[in-house]
């Protein structure tokens, strides 16, 4: 189910209506002595001589500050937003819509979606895609007729269609091998190709010994050519690729080797889209600051920027703003919860949490510290937001779910 589910979210203050009453924790006396070193979910207890009253000595982890202040961060700005900019994108857009319609070779329309994924474009051309890549599967009956072309048309066509989810056979590359049963040698002259079967080999499902097989081979022969090849342009592409498989990058960075009119274009797309990204931070940055968490939990690491940028990498087009900040806020909340537990909770106050967790029940938190009950009515408020979202616009009830991924995560990471 899409997690596009609204255009913007809700202003909320997720702690505001239900905040506890605040019982700081004791502090520990100077002069308590040496501390030895103790398991992360165990606490230290001293006992005071002219008491018998314990006292808690929390451990800190001592992280580092965020780097990114609030107040930087709601002062970013774009120009790329305005409707003039959109127009020039529009009209972008049609050029490239009429590079689909030209000429009628497979393997030309192939590169162009290679492209354009590579530029994080195609999200822009969903439909000629899916059209293009459709006839191609039913003419070559899923990968037949790929074993007549080039190792580079037919790696390049296996991987695109597996992206897209066909069931293209792994056999395929059956055809560049010999009696014995191993990749032809011959094929190491061809580096155009050897660096598709390099990538191709990496939309492998568990269990596919052929393209295990061509994943040793063709990193093999590539850094071979690494060491003997005098073509600076070629030589770079291949220390790209062995660097890291395409398949493993994030989109829109791969912006080198291409057309002017992409790139025009990808320049253009990358620009609006960080603004909608910056727009998405701003509000996830307000939401953070509305939590205290920041204050409330010093000894946590405040990295609110960091998770946010690995939701970028996960889903960066701008429609999807509002699963860019669903994931920022429950990736952060975990992030803190991570630190309660493997740094500053005792046993006693994390086996409370992790009940309340699991009852899901606000009436839980009594037994809780301060600074525990923050925690917790911040992700239970979280978590309900995003349920009552998807109630609202999708009619579909999933807080059971929300709830069983957060204790998955709690008991098993």
């Amino acid at each position: 189910m899409s997690l596009q589910i609204l255009d913007s979210v809700r202003t909320c203050n997720p702690t505001r209506g239900l905040l506890p009453s605040k019982n700081p924790i004791s502090p520990i006396p100077s002069g308590a002595g040496n501390v030895s070193d103790h398991h992360p979910l165990q606490s230290t207890t001293i006992l005071n001589n002219s008491s018998t009253d314990s006292i808690t000595v929390r451990r800190s982890a001592d992280y580092r500050p965020t780097i990114w202040s609030y107040d930087y961060i709601q002062s970013l700005r774009s120009e790329y937003g305005e409707s003039c900019t959109k127009q020039v994108i529009e009209k972008l857009k049609e050029e490239v819509r009429m590079l689909f319609k030209e000429g009628v070779d497979p393997l030309k329309k192939l590169e162009l979606i290679d492209v354009l994924q590579r530029l994080g474009l195609s999200y822009h051309f969903e439909d000629e895609i899916k059209s293009i890549l459709e006839s191609i599967y039913n003419t070559t009956h899923g990968g037949g007729d790929m074993r007549k072309e080039s190792l580079y048309a037919t790696s390049l066509g296996f991987r695109l269609l597996r992206q897209n989810g066909y069931n293209v056979p792994q056999e395929i590359f059956n055809s560049f091998k010999d009696e014995k049963g191993s990749f032809l040698t011959r094929l190491c002259d061809d580096i155009e190709g050897m660096l598709g079967l390099y990538e191709a080999s990496f939309l492998l499902i568990d269990g596919e010994g052929i393209l295990e097989e061509a994943r040793d081979f063709s990193i093999k022969h590539l850094t071979g050519y690494l060491e003997k090849s005098k073509d600076q342009n070629l030589s770079a592409m291949v220390s790209h690729a062995l660097e890291l498989p395409l398949h493993w990058r994030m989109l829109r960075l791969e912006t080198r080797w291409h057309e002017p009119l992409l790139l025009k274009l990808a320049e253009l797309d990358f620009n609006v889209v960080q603004a909608a990204h910056q727009e998405d931070l701003k509000q996830a940055s307000r939401w953070w600051k509305s939590t205290g968490l920041e204050e409330t939990l010093s000894f946590a690491r405040d990295r609110l920027m960091e998770n946010f940028f690995w939701t970028v990498g996960v889903i960066f087009q701008p429609n999807f703003g509002y699963c860019r900040r669903m994931l920022t806020k429950l990736i952060t909340l975990m992030t803190i919860i991570d630190d309660v537990y493997d740094v500053y909770g005792s046993l006693e106050e994390l086996e409370l949490f992790t009940d309340a967790i699991e009852r899901w029940d606000t009436n839980a938190m009594d037994q809780l510290p301060y600074y525990m009950k923050i925690c917790f009515l911040t992700l239970h408020n979280a978590v309900n937001e995003m349920a009552f979202d998807v109630l609202k616009e999708q009619g579909f009830h999933i807080i059971r779910y929300l709830k069983k991924v957060v204790l998955n995560w709690l008991l098993y990471s």
